[in-house]
Formats: structure tokens, sequence, C-alpha cells
């Protein structure tokens, strides 16, 4: 038995060193390279085979025999952006006569899986390779999670959360579908119920709406209590499973933070205790500032009246200001974008805000790449340029260290797990 073991082992080394050996070598030339590590790599080059980076050096020396050369030395290489709070099954078709919300829940799931590759299509184009999906309806991130990871998709890598945990505010109807099992909640005994169905289902992430707060509501009235919150962060934890938790108001945001969730979204008005407890617990802040300018900005498009648009703009101020005591508090920031309906292609506009508060650049990029990865449990395999990483390799015109404008409006190229998904160089392809 110890033999055939042996043997067996063998094999399975062999067609591991096969497919490495068959797997093309590409090597990528760059001007520099702001590998996320804190080097700066001048006349980069990049090794990759399959879908991994096997080596990083500098020069024509350090170009394999053979390899295939990928010549991006007029541009700057940086690792694919992580965009932390995305909601890609949030498809508007821009019919005629209709708005946003109009068309959600309107149509069958496969139906908006498939129209909502466009939401994918436009994260990719921002140079942002992974997502975290926080809330879809129907299972239908995890669809498309597995569709992009076995190739018939193209999108970024997604980690998802199924059904959002939301307070029942209606009786069910009936011949509804049991409520916890699609995240509504109307009891405690609703929560571990609710949290199972989603990670029976497949879900990476559990994603619970612990106040009021979405498009032109910013109310921020919290919906869960604390033991509610911490109630769901248990059983998330026991599946192994991270948590993010909902939250436009104080109150909720510091009880999200006190419950044990990884991160919390959204949340302004946090008073200084929180912040220096959010700081010392290592628990992410994502305030998600750029989806309400979208918003205001289109408002049009969703029929916000001129009062909504005032609301919408004061609460950004207090999201900017509570995101510049946070950042001076020294809590952990990743970015997340928000992203709905048309905002995707526009998912790393929030990197400006950040530089806004405060950040350097560096900062601002460490919160798409190296902080990103680490709240999603992936810091050794996504968020830098190194061996043994996905390689997962963005291109842009201009200094990425000195102007954040350069990664948010000047992406050129970019390759995700070793694939070409963008290609927008003079003669290439997108």
């Amino acid at each position: 038995m110890r033999v055939i073991r042996s043997l067996w082992c063998g094999v399975q080394l062999l067609v591991v060193a096969a497919a490495l050996a068959s797997a093309q070598t590409t090597a990528i030339r760059f001007g520099h390279l702001a590998d996320a590590t804190g080097r700066i790599v001048d006349d980069a080059v990049v090794v990759v085979q399959g879908d991994r980076i096997t080596s990083v050096g500098s020069g024509a020396k350090a170009i394999p025999a053979q390899a295939t050369v990928i010549d991006l030395r007029p541009l700057t290489g940086i690792p694919g952006l992580i965009d932390v709070h995305t909601h890609m099954t949030y498809y508007w078709d821009q019919q005629p006569g209709t708005q946003p919300w109009s068309q959600q829940g309107r149509r069958r799931s496969a139906e908006t899986v498939f129209l909502a590759q466009e939401n994918a299509r436009k994260t990719l184009a921002t140079g942002v390779t992974t997502v975290r999906d926080l809330g879809a309806s129907e299972y239908g991130d995890i669809v498309m999670r597995d569709l992009i990871n076995r190739g018939a998709m193209l999108g970024p890598r997604m980690f998802v959360a199924g059904f959002g945990l939301s307070r029942q505010r209606t009786p069910p109807r009936p011949g509804a579908p049991p409520g916890p099992p699609r995240g509504r909640i109307s009891e405690m005994a609703d929560i571990p119920v609710a949290v199972k169905a989603q990670v029976d289902a497949g879900a990476d992430w559990i994603k619970m709406y612990g106040s009021t707060g979405s498009a032109a509501d910013v109310t921020g009235d919290e919906t869960f209590s604390f033991d509610e919150m911490k109630a769901a962060v248990d059983a998330a934890h026991a599946a192994g499973k991270r948590i993010a938790i909902h939250s436009y108001g104080p109150q909720g945001g510091r009880d999200a933070m006190r419950a044990g969730a990884e991160s919390v979204e959204h949340a302004v008005d946090l008073d200084d205790s929180t912040l220096t407890e959010m700081a010392a617990r290592g628990t992410y802040y994502v305030p998600t500032i750029d989806h309400n300018r979208y918003y205001a900005e289109y408002h049009e498009q969703f029929g916000y009246t001129p009062e909504q648009v005032a609301g919408l703009d004061a609460y950004r101020a207090r999201n900017i200001e509570t995101a510049r005591r946070a950042w001076k508090a020294h809590v952990r920031f990743a970015m997340g974008s928000d992203a709905v309906f048309t905002m995707f292609g526009q998912n790393t506009r929030e990197l400006r805000w950040f530089v806004q508060i405060g950040m350097t650049p560096a900062e601002a990029l460490a919160t798409a790449t190296t902080n990103a990865a680490a709240l999603l449990g992936m810091g050794q395999s996504i968020g830098a340029v190194a061996p043994g990483y996905y390689a997962d390799i963005v291109a842009v015109s201009g200094d990425p260290l000195r102007d954040i404008r350069v990664v948010t409006d000047s992406v050129r190229w970019v390759m995700k797990g070793g694939q070409v998904v963008v290609d927008g160089r003079k003669g290439g392809r997108q």
C-alpha cells in the first residue's frame, strides 16, 4: 500500500511538472513597475507561466529563453486592482422609458446573469481584476463567479455573498419562499438559518444590512441590534466565512465593529472612540464615498428630486469627513465602489477621494491592492506583483505614485490570471 501511495504521489508530481512545462512562458516588460511591496523596479520584467508570476526582474537578462515577450515599456505596471464592494448583477439596459431600479427583480435570473457580463467587462477595463460582490438575488452572483472561474464568461475574479441578510419589513406573500434562506430576518432564530443557507449555496462571504440607507435614502437607522449582528458574525465565523455589515449611520457601524465584522461598509459620523477601537481591532473601513457622487451626478437616470440630490451631497460631505478622521486614527481602509447599474467602468474613482482625505497616491493604491487582498484573506495570492501570485497585472500611462488619476483614468492594458483581457494600446484589442 505504501508503494502504491508513493507511486501515486510520483504520478501527481509528474502531472504538475508536465502542466508547468506545457504552460506558455510570457515575459512582460514595463518602463517601471510599482509592485505593491514597496519596490519600484525600473526596466521591469515580469515572467508569467500559466496563471502565476514566476519571477520579477530587470533588463533583458531577466527574460527567459523562448519566452513570448509583451513589450509595454512606455507604460508602468501595477498589480491588478481589487474592488471590495460591488453589485455585479445590478444591470440596467437603459431602454427609453425605464429607470434602473424598475428592472430589478423583473427579469429571470438567467437573463440578468447574461446581461451582467457587460458590467463585468467594464470592471475589467478599469484595471479591477478581483471584486467582492455584496448581495444579489437568486444567487446570480454565485453563477457569475462560477462561470468566470470555468472560463465561460469574461470578468473579474469574484468573491460573493448570495442574499444579503435584511430585516423582514412586511409579512411574506402567500406562497413566497421561506424568508431566512433568502436573507429575510424576522427573529433572532432566523439568523443562523439564513447564514447557513448562503454558505450551503456557495457564498464566500456573508453580507448583513445593519441599517437603512441605499440609493437616495441616506437615513442610516439601525435595523439589527448588536446582539443580532453578533449572532450573524458568530454564525459566519463558525462556518469559516467572513462578514461585511452595511451601516449608513454611526450606531450600526459601531455595533458592527464590536460584533466582530471584518469590514464596515459606508458608515458616517463614527466617533473617535469607535475609530480608535476599529484601528485596534483591525476592522476594515469601506466608506464607498464615490457611490453617492454617482447617484447625485446621474440623478436624472434615477428620477431623483433636487432635495434628494442635496441629501446625497450632504451625506457625501459627512462621509468624507468621517473617512478623514478614520485615516488619521490609523483605521485600515479597503477600496469599494458600491458599483451598480451604469457605475461600472467607474470602479476606481474612490481612490481620488482617498487622496483628498490625506492619503498619498501610494497609500491610496494600497487600499485597492495589498489592503483589499488582506481583507479577502488572499494576501499571498493577489494584490501584488510577486513570484507565486496570480498574474493579475495592469499597465497605466504615467506615474501612479505621483498622481492617482493615472490609476483612475489611464489604464491601457490588463492581464488577469495570465490572460490579456484588455488591450487599449493603439492597434491593440479590447
